[in-house]
């Protein structure tokens, strides 16, 4: 039977049992352009902030001397995370080595776009596809999912280097730039009403001055939730008139505020006990529900007797809940107590939703429903170190429902139960390094503790590596006036005599004090002191100053290592250029992480930096400030380098039409000369944060570039 018989097949059933494909949000991830290093952080950040699919092209394009091309080892890092991947523009080669990684096989693949052999469904259509860095996106976005079925798929979020800076809305650095707020909004509305939407398959405009869609599910007494936007400049205030599913007639909710340039997700209708939006709510009676919200409900909870809802809520709102039984009380709304209204006769709750905080105008409130018969918290540490035994500790209410509780871990965590107490339990956790999921540095894991098949309470803890260590003096690439590249692995420059001193920050993340070795190495190195002894306090940095000299001929790069070891072992290896004062040196390394060595030009004040692809021109900084006079894309590139070195006399490229001659001088002077014509407005005349750039033109293919102080 072909491929193509059996999705259709797989359509009829799926038609025929009512089921449909959940909505598929994914961010596109082109790991080909983004710096290999940066792969797993950037994974698992946007893991957990509820983006559980990327998208990426699997073109057999990327040279196989480049790091990036480790299409196997990306995959791994996506199958370790529990990530799902969303491929397109199969290369027939790859397919062998993809059809081992697909879903049905333990693999990551759930997706192949586009032509491919891969037995493979495609994405959910229509597909949706939004540059995060694009204007209106949180609208944009709202609209696809208006339509209540699909997938919406991200660009340009990560900073991408193809050759040149690309932005996105989130830097090498890990900053979060404009549109990353209304990423993480959507990722945390999705993370529950993605497995809803393709059930809302009935779409009604309502009437009023509210610009508003309702979508409703297509069985009686669905799930149902209201679109609102405000594309205007000003706020708009009024009611709307919604339809209640569960008694199939008109609701009408009496005040809506939509700030201008908002969108906001209203649930209708939502039920308790089997909505979709709360995982642990069986004990809630059939009839009860969230009747409406006027803020954007997010996700439900409900543990030790508690009933909580977490909003985006821009501006304050209301939230109305339909209980068969009286609310204990009392409601915490934003951290803060609260008074809420019950109405007896008709068994409803209405309770007010403060403004939020931050940029995703995130805020909790919590109702206490019933005084639980037995409860069960967790205390202790909010994180947990790989590799490392963990302490968590856990207390009852009682000493019978302790004999009968447990705690639920991600697989491949090695639990042992040490009682306390009577009513007290610690867990020694540990978390192997190879653990199948949930075992990376940065991650966010939930622990639950169950008895007689009911959670009773839960904690999110972040996975930490025993430490991490950086060199504060570490070079960076810097790309256009204000983004930077972490080095792999980092360098520094020194005065050979009279050395420099570099400070080496270990972090200690381990929840108590721990106690390091840290000691340094390298051939033609010296280092003062080589070898420190150092405590470092629960979840702190510490510095060591180490001053490091030359011992022996202070030319080309210098190999060391910094070697940590008592309570975490870890390795860092780094270079070290030296660089004597009124010295000017050229080098060669790889600058960018594409696997080709760049060249770099070097004085105290000033560096240069060209690219080793084409020779064009990276980086013209001034080092005091960290400043550099050109754009995103540098300037002047040219083919594809034939030949390239660097000499004491400077730098010298070579393509098929011709060379060019690059030099640096102790005044901070760079003179560029090539056989074609030079640019004439490749830089400016101008002042920045106190620097100077001058541009002096001696022929039509020379120029000087000079950076001076300013007083």
């Amino acid at each position: 039977m072909s491929r193509s018989s059996r999705l259709a097949i797989l359509a009829l059933l799926a038609a025929a049992s009512g089921w449909t494909a959940e909505f598929v949000q994914a961010v596109e991830f082109p790991y080909y352009h983004h710096p290999r290093p940066l792969w797993e952080r950037e994974l698992v950040w946007l893991k957990n902030i509820g983006i559980r699919t990327v998208a990426f092209s699997a073109a057999d394009k990327v040279p196989k001397s480049d790091p990036r091309a480790d299409l196997a080892g990306f995959l791994q890092i996506l199958r370790r995370l529990g990530m799902r991947a969303w491929i397109y523009d199969v290369s027939p080669g790859l397919t062998a080595m993809l059809e081992a990684q697909l879903e049905r096989h333990g693999g990551p693949i759930a997706f192949a776009e586009g032509p491919s052999k891969l037995d493979a469904p495609a994405p959910p259509s229509p597909v949706t596809r939004i540059p995060a860095t694009a204007q209106d996106t949180l609208r944009r976005s709202r609209e696809a999912l208006a339509g209540g079925r699909g997938s919406l798929l991200w660009t340009d979020v990560e900073d991408t280097l193809a050759p040149y800076l690309n932005r996105g809305i989130v830097s090498f650095s890990g900053e979060e730039r404009a549109g990353g707020a209304t990423l993480r909004r959507n990722a945390a509305l999705l993370h529950y009403w993605a497995a809803i939407l393709p059930s809302m398959s009935t779409e009604r405009k309502l009437t009023g001055k509210i610009p508003a869609v309702q979508l409703l599910s297509a069985g009686p007494r669905g799930v149902s939730a209201v679109a609102v936007s405000n594309p205007g400049a000003s706020e708009i205030t009024g009611p709307l008139r919604v339809l209640d599913p569960s008694v199939s007639r008109e609701l009408i909710i009496p005040k809506v505020h939509v700030p201008a340039g908002e969108s906001l997700w209203l649930p209708v209708n939502v039920p308790l006990a089997n909505g979709g939006l709360c995982e642990d709510c069986a004990a809630f009676a059939p009839g009860d529900r969230i009747v409406y919200a006027t803020a954007e409900l997010h996700a439900i909870e409900f543990e030790n007797g508690i009933l909580a809802c977490e909003f985006s809520a821009p501006v304050p709102g209301e939230v109305v809940i339909h209980l068969s039984r009286t609310p204990s009380g009392p409601l915490i709304a934003g951290g803060r107590p609260a008074d809420f209204e019950w109405d007896e006769k008709n068994s409803v709750v209405r309770l007010k939703i403060p403004a939020g905080k931050g940029a995703l105008n995130r805020v909790r409130i919590g109702l206490a429903v019933e005084a639980p018969d037995a409860s069960a918290f967790f205390a202790g540490p909010s994180r947990l170190v790989i590799g490392r035994a963990n302490v968590v500790s856990t207390n009852y209410s009682s000493d019978a429902l302790a004999g009968r509780s447990r705690l639920l871990a991600p697989a491949g965590y090695r639990l042992k139960a040490v009682p306390k107490s009577p009513m007290e339990i610690d867990y020694e956790i540990y978390i192997p390094a190879d653990a199948p999921h949930d075992a990376t540095h940065g991650e966010f894991v939930t622990l639950a503790l169950e008895a007689d098949g009911v959670r009773l309470g839960r904690s999110r803890l972040q996975l930490f590596r025993p430490a991490s260590l950086r060199i504060r003096e570490a070079i960076p690439l810097r790309l256009g006036p204000d983004a930077e590249l972490a080095l792999d692995p980092p360098l520094v420059s020194f005065d050979p005599q009279a050395g420099r001193e570099i400070r080496i920050a270990v972090r200690n993340n381990y929840p108590s004090i721990q106690n390091y070795v840290v000691e340094l190495s390298g051939k033609g190195l010296t280092f003062l002191p080589a070898r420190t002894e150092i405590s470092i306090a629960a979840s702190t940095e510490r510095e060591i100053p180490v001053r490091i000299f030359c011992e022996g001929p202070a030319d080309g790069l210098k190999e060391a290592v910094i070697q940590v070891s008592g309570a975490a072992d870890l390795n860092q290896k780094f270079q070290a250029v030296p660089l004597a004062r009124g010295q000017t040196v050229a080098y060669a390394r790889d600058l960018d992480g594409d696997g080709i060595a760049d060249y770099v030009l070097e004085n105290q004040r000033a560096r240069a930096s060209f690219s080793g692809v084409d020779g064009r021109w990276m980086e013209w900084v001034w080092k005091d400030s960290n400043l550099n006079f050109l754009p995103d894309a540098g300037t002047l590139p040219g083919a594809a380098l034939e030949w390239a070195q660097a000499s004491r006399g400077g730098l010298e490229f070579r393509w098929k039409s011709g060379s060019r001659k690059v030099s640096l001088d102790a005044k901070n002077r760079l003179s560029i000369e090539q056989d074609g014509p030079l640019p004439q407005e490749i830089l400016k005349q101008e002042k920045r944060s106190g620097v100077s750039l001058e541009v002096e033109r001696s022929g039509g293919n020379r120029a000087v570039y000079i950076l001076e102080q300013t007083k």
